[in-house]
Formats: C-alpha cells, sequence, structure tokens
C-alpha cells in the first residue's frame, strides 16, 4: 500500500513538472527578484522550511509576509496546473512542490491542518482578460525568496515581479511589470483556501479616489464551525486607473495600462469588524510609509524578537535555531484593531483594555511547550493569550481548546487551557483573573450543557474513565486517549486550585487526576480500551489510527492520531507512577529505548509507524523520559538524535505538522538544554546542541547557557551547574532560570 502511495505522488509531481516554468515560454525579461538580506538574526531564517515534503506530513508552513503575532499574513496561493490540488496539501496555502501560483492573498492558518482564511486574493495580468477569473502562473524557486516580513517572486510567464510585506493589519504589494503590455490586478473577494464556501462576498471600487473596499462571510475549514468569519477589506493604488471590470459581482479587474517598469503598490487594511476599521488601520499603522519603509519595519520587529535568544553554533544550527524561533512567533493572531476593537465570541464588537485581544490558538498543541517558550521570553503574548481565553469563556460560557477567529472550532479534544492557566500561574504571569479560569475549568468538567464541555466527561466522571463501548462508532471517540489527556489537564487544575486556596475544586480535580491508572492492563503493560463492564478491548499496539483510516477498521479508535504503543508514555502527570507500572526502571526503559529505536527511517515519511516520531503531539516528551527512570544518558542520546535527525531548514525539514509552531518550539527548548512539562514549573534537563547562548528574561535579567566541549560527538552531561552550583535534578525549576546567571552544561562523548 506505502508503495503505491508514493508511486501516485511522484506521478503527480512529474505531470506537475511537465506544465514547470523551466518548460514555459513567456516574457522573462526585466526586474528579478531583488536579493534579500534581514539582519543579523533573520538571515538565518529560511520562510521556505515546512512548506513541502509528503503531503500530508509536510509542515503546513508558508513563506508569507507577516510581522510577529501579526494578523495579516500576505503570500502565494499555490496549485498544480489549472489549479487542481493533489492529496492534502500544504494547508497554508502554499506547497513548495506546487510550480503555479493562484494569487496572494492576506490570511492563513500556520501549521496546522487545517484550510481557513485566504481571502482577498490580488493577481496580476498583463492584456486584455475580459470578465473572467485570471489564469494560474507559473514559477520557479530559484527565481523566488524570502525573509522575515518579506517575499517576492518572478513570474515569467507575465513578465512580472510581485513583492509582499505587511504590519500587524495591513499588506503591502508591489509590482513590476516588464512586458510593455496593458497590466492589470484582479482582486478576488471571494477567494479563500479551502473547498468550504465564502458567502455575501462584495467588491467596490472608487476611481476617483483610488481605493477598493470588499467584504466576504468566510465559512472556511474551522470558520464554518462557527456561522463564519466576516473579513473586510480597504485598499489603495498608487497609479491611475484607467478603467475596471467588475467579475461576476465579487471580483474586479483594476487596469493601469502599460506599466513598463514602473512599479505599481497596491496596500491594504484588514479587519473583522468593518471597513472603517480596515482604513483606520492602514491609517494607524502604516500611515504615509511606502513599500520600503514598511518592509524595513516588519524586518526591525522581527529582529527584536528574534534577538530575545542569541547563539553561538555553527551556521546551520543557527538557521535550524532562528527559523524554528520565526515559526513560534506567527501566531496566535493579533485580532485587535488600531482602535482597540475586536470581533467577540458572541460575534458583536468588544474593546480590549489593557491586552490585545488574540486569537488561532491551537491549545492542545501549544499547551506542551510553545505556550511555555512565551513565559520565558515573550511573557507579553502570553498574558494576552490568557486574557483573550478568558474574554472567550465570558461570552462562549467554556474556555476553548481550538479557538479560531470569533469562534470556536471543537478541533481535538480536553481542555488544554487548565495546563495553560496552571503553568502560567506557577510561572509567574501577572494581572490574570485565576480564580475565574479555574471557574471555568470546573465547570466545563461538571456540567455538560455546552457542546465545547468536556467530551464524554459524564462517563468519564462516573465510571472513572471513559468507557469504550458507550462512545464505540462516534466521532473523534479517543477513549484512551481522552482519559489519559483529562487525568494530566485535571492534575495541573488540582495544582491551580491549591495555590488559590479552593479546596472543593482541588479534591475534584485531584481524585479525577488519578484515572488513567484504570485503563492500565497488567498483563499487556499498555493503556487499553475498556468497556463499561470493565471488560478489555482487544488492540493491536503497532496499528496507528491511520491504517483503520485507510483499511476502515477499528482497532485504534481509542487512541488519536496513532496507536496504542504511541500513548503508552503519556501520564504526565505521574511519571513516576507509570513507569512504577512497567514492574521496573529497567524494563521501562528496554521498552521505551525499543520504541525510539523503531521510528521511521526518515523524517516526514509517508508512514511514520508506531515507533517515536516528534512530528506529532503523543511523542514530544518522549526522550525525556529516560531521565525519570535513572537513564539521563539515554536521554541526552535521543534527544540530540532528534535534534539532528528529525529536523534541518530545507523545505521539507520538519517531522510533520508545525501546529502553530510546536515543532519548532520542541527544537529552540531541546537544543538550550532543556524542556518543559507542560502544567508545571519545571523542565527535563537534556543535551544542548548549541556552543552558548544568551536568553533575555523578563524584567531584563540575563540567563547565559554555556555547553563546555560540546560537539557532535560530545553529546552527553557530565554534570550541570547553575551559577557555579551543581544541579544534581534531572529537572531545573522556572524560578531558578528567572534569577538570571549561567547554566552550564560539561559535556563529554562518554554516557555517564
Amino acid at each position: 500500500m506505502l508503495s503505491v502511495i508514493r508511486a501516485i505522488i511522484s506521478f503527480f509531481v512529474s505531470i506537475e513538472l511537465i506544465f514547470s516554468p523551466a518548460s514555459f515560454s513567456g516574457f522573462d525579461g526585466g526586474a528579478d527578484v531583488p536579493s534579500c538580506t534581514s539582519g543579523e538574526y533573520g538571515q538565518y531564517v529560511n520562510p521556505f522550511t515546512g512548506s513541502g515534503g509528503i503531503p500530508w506530513a509536510c509542515g503546513m508552513l508558508s513563506p508569507a509576509a507577516t510581522v510577529p503575532f501579526g494578523c495579516v499574513r500576505l503570500g502565494p496561493d499555490t496549485s498544480m496546473v489549472n489549479g487542481l490540488y493533489l492529496f492534502k496539501t500544504n494547508t497554508s496555502g502554499y506547497y513548495y512542490e506546487h510550480h503555479h501560483i493562484l494569487g496572494f492573498s492576506y490570511g492563513r492558518l500556520s501549521g496546522t491542518g487545517i484550510r481557513d482564511y485566504g481571502m482577498f486574493r490580488v493577481t496580476p495580468e498583463i492584456g486584455k482578460n475580459g470578465s473572467g477569473k485570471p489564469a494560474v502562473l507559473a514559477f520557479s524557486h530559484n527565481r523566488e525568496t524570502a525573509v522575515p516580513g518579506y517575499y517576492a517572486v518572478r513570474l515569467p510567464g507575465i513578465g512580472a515581479l510581485a513583492e509582499m510585506t505587511a504590519t500587524s493589519h495591513t499588506g503591502y504589494q508591489r509590482f513590476t511589470f516588464s512586458s510593455g503590455k496593458d497590466a492589470s490586478l484582479y482582486i478576488d473577494a471571494s477567494s479563500h483556501l479551502t473547498d468550504s464556501s465564502t458567502e455575501n462576498a462584495e467588491i467596490s471600487v472608487d476611481r476617483e479616489e483610488g481605493t477598493v473596499i470588499a467584504s466576504v462571510l468566510m465559512k472556511g475549514g474551522f470558520s464554518s464551525r462557527s456561522e463564519g468569519l466576516t473579513a473586510y477589506y480597504y485598499g489603495e493604488f498608487d497609479r491611475d486607473l484607467v478603467s475596471y471590470t467588475d467579475c461576476d459581482g465579487a471580483g474586479v479587474r483594476l487596469e493601469f495600462g502599460n506599466l513598463k517598469d514602473k512599479p505599481l503598490t497596491l496596500r491594504a487594511g484588514i479587519s473583522f469588524i468593518s471597513v472603517e476599521n480596515a482604513r483606520q488601520n492602514l491609517i494607524d499603522e502604516a500611515g504615509s510609509l511606502n513599500f520600503d519603509e514598511v518592509r524595513e519595519t516588519a524586518a526591525q520587529s522581527w529582529e527584536e524578537r528574534l534577538s530575545t535568544v542569541k547563539i553561538k553554533a555553527d551556521d546551520e544550527v543557527k538557521r535550524i535555531f532562528y527559523t524554528a524561533l520565526y515559526h513560534s512567533m506567527v501566531m496566535p493572531t493579533d485580532f485587535t484593531d488600531s482602535n482597540g476593537e475586536y470581533l467577540g465570541f458572541d460575534k458583536k464588537t468588544h474593546n480590549a483594555e489593557g491586552y490585545t485581544y488574540r486569537t488561532d490558538m491551537s491549545l492542545w498543541d501549544t499547551a506542551r511547550d510553545i505556550n511555555a517558550l512565551y513565559t520565558l521570553i515573550a511573557p507579553d503574548i502570553q498574558a494576552d493569550c490568557l486574557n483573550s481565553l478568558l474574554s472567550m469563556a465570558d461570552l462562549g460560557g467554556v474556555l476553548p481548546r481550538w479557538p479560531m477567529g470569533a469562534g470556536y472550532t471543537g478541533s481535538m479534544f480536553g481542555n488544554p487551557a487548565e495546563l495553560v492557566f496552571a503553568e502560567s500561574y506557577l510561572k509567574g504571569i501577572e494581572n490574570i483573573d485565576y480564580n475565574k479560569a479555574l471557574d471555568y475549568m470546573f465547570k466545563s468538567a461538571t456540567t455538560f450543557d455546552n457542546k465545547e464541555n468536556r467530551e464524554f466527561g459524564e462517563l468519564y466522571n462516573e465510571y472513572g474513565y471513559i468507557p469504550d463501548d458507550l462512545v464505540n462508532g462516534q466521532s473523534g471517540e479517543y477513549s484512551v486517549s481522552r482519559t489519559v489527556e483529562y487525568a494530566w489537564e485535571d492534575s495541573a487544575a488540582a495544582e491551580l486550585a491549591k495555590e488559590l486556596g479552593r479546596r472543593e475544586e482541588e479534591e475534584f480535580f485531584r481524585k479525577s487526576s488519578g484515572n488513567a491508572a484504570n485503563l492500565w492492563d497488567e498483563e499487556t503493560r499498555y493503556y487499553r480500551p475498556r468497556n463499561s463492564d470493565g471488560s478489555w478491548c482487544r488492540i493491536r499496539p503497532r496499528l496507528t489510527s491511520f491504517y483503520d483510516d485507510i483499511f476502515g477498521t477499528s482497532f485504534s479508535d481509542a487512541y488519536c492520531e496513532g496507536s496504542a504503543r504511541h500513548w503508552r508514555w503519556n501520564e504526565l502527570n505521574n511519571i513516576d507512577g507509570m513507569i512504577a507500572r512497567f514492574g521496573s526502571d529497567e524494563y521501562f526503559v528496554s521498552e521505551l529505548e525499543r520504541f525510539m529505536e523503531d521510528a521511521s527511517s526518515s523524517a516526514g515519511a509517508v508512514d511514520p509507524g508506531s515507533g517515536y516520531w516528534i512530528g506529532n503531539q503523543h511523542d514530544l516528551h518522549t526522550p525525556y523520559l529516560f531521565s525519570d527512570a535513572g537513564r539521563s544518558d539515554l536521554t541526552q542520546k535521543w534527544v540530540r538524535w532528534t535534534l539532528k535527525n528529525r529536523f534541518s531548514a530545507a523545505p521539507d525539514g520538519l517531522d510533520g505538522n508545525d501546529d502553530a509552531g510546536t515543532l519548532s518550539a520542541w527544537y529552540v527548548f531541546s537544543s538550550l538544554g532543556f524542556y518543559p512539562l507542560a502544567g508545571t514549573d519545571k523542565y527535563w534537563v537534556g543535551s544542548p546542541c548549541v556552543e552558548s547562548a544568551t536568553v533575555t528574561l523578563p524584567g531584563g535579567k540575563i540567563l547565559e547557557i554555556n555547553a563546555v566541549n560540546q560537539s557532535e560527538k560530545n553529546i552527553y552531561v557530565n554534570s550541570v551547574t547553575f551559577n557555579g552550583s551543581s544541579v544534581e535534578s534531572n529537572y531545573i525549576t522556572h524560578e531558578m532560570l528567572m534569577q538570571g546567571g549561567t547554566l552550564t552544561f560539561n559535556m563529554t562523548d562518554t554516557a555517564g
């Protein structure tokens, strides 16, 4: 089966290459793609990383121009010839294996498995084109470039250079035509990145003012789950308009005549409140700045964020590291207009007071590490996230697990916000109403009048696990995965309740946090699905849910995006107890190492198999578990193996979906020598692959990290000291790091 899949992929890629720019005859003169530099740290970022590879194992990333945590992500939407797609290609709209561009749209999700946004696509054209939509445009990667805050591509078929940059809520596009033919821009108010619909698309032109306004109700892969999301557009162009053509009521063709070698700039504001807010965003964020000034401002904003961690390492590690740090800061989305207004979960306008309202939070993923990264180097963003989640709950009734735009998506499962709030409290993120957060946690775990509350929560509370026979056949049942994660999340909630002096809630969550043990089968030594009468269900530990999808079987329905083997290591609130259930530390280590050794032979594989798979969330922490069983040397071995073999700066440089920067955050942490245990204030000690690093902490304190004698050979940690004192534990705490000072790893080539 897998060989057949590979053959199909190869066939379609071959067809695509037949129509690639290499065989395309067109206008190929004029301005080429400019040489591109982007600051001391931005120069190491490759925005194309994670945009290619096996379609469903792609990082799902885009080279779109954006600023840190911005709203606009302006970039190319690609396809195969004639606008066709292949399988589940990159959901961000750009797939590196494609060689044709549909146009350039203003939004997309980053690293997720869902298509959404893609609004107000702009496509340059030449010649007389009537009222139909434009043809796709061939392009080549060797005439394409991107750095933080900027993207450019040469379009040989029409003899044009397309460039773009952005502020938080505005996008600038500059087109330089060299063919000598009449130039035009097609703006599509009905564009989108998904097969779902757009409705009520409207667009109009004021020829005298040189402006375009538009709006559309998007119903994409996520936004459709909350009755859609309306986007608004206000655009200005800097050349005289010769004429324009309305196209099908939802598109307009702006015709500028012969602009040979005369750049045409279209700048636009985006809002989810109104056209007037879109216009005001453009005025307030960009003012009278020209394209190059906005590009420089975007580059500076990236330098400020990237420079919070300064590493000394070889250039390849720098490329991977700063690309990962960059991708960790693309989302969440700034949903607050320049006047402080945002669209709430009730689809009404609200004002963010004292914080920036943010959305598009992939919490089920980001709770595992990227939110911890924000608490360390971007606490302002973490505080924004927490206050935004509370605002969402105030209007929607429950803390979301994957908010997108102005609504719940219901994606994934559980209550990952429990981990995020508890960890943030323990790490000292201030000015958050943690008591209100705990109220919502308790409500979600005990009342079930909202579809966004804990799924199968009544069964979980009644039985102490989710009985497989009572949910069998329901979409996304995941009876084991849910039980294990509910217990983990509730342990964090219990700690928060304890800190807040909330005894009733602490007792409830503490009891619930022990429920993963109810699905541990002593005979097979797996977390195993169980029926309501206590009987065990059959499992095949090496079969993943992907095989169930392909063959129509149900051996892995109890496990989310993996197998019983993947979920064998996930009782993270009780790691010592989990290890003890294996009978001995030695047996746990032997089974875990066998699991690690069964990792697929290559990253981003067609089939990741049932062994170690860093490309999905259930395995992110597994290399670090060896240290809890007394084998820190194996943690060091497998962390360094993963850093070297599962990450690169190439287009296929990730082992799976980046999920809003979650995989990227794993690399950032692990390369520095530690990794967070989500929901706590602790970090596992690992094995750094940098020579040294300087981390700017909140309040201006500095954390110096030194890896003495670190090399590809010296991967083992002989000793660790902090400010000269020996660190004997396999964990360090957030409080320790926040003191500032020097964390030193003494490296050797021999396992201790």
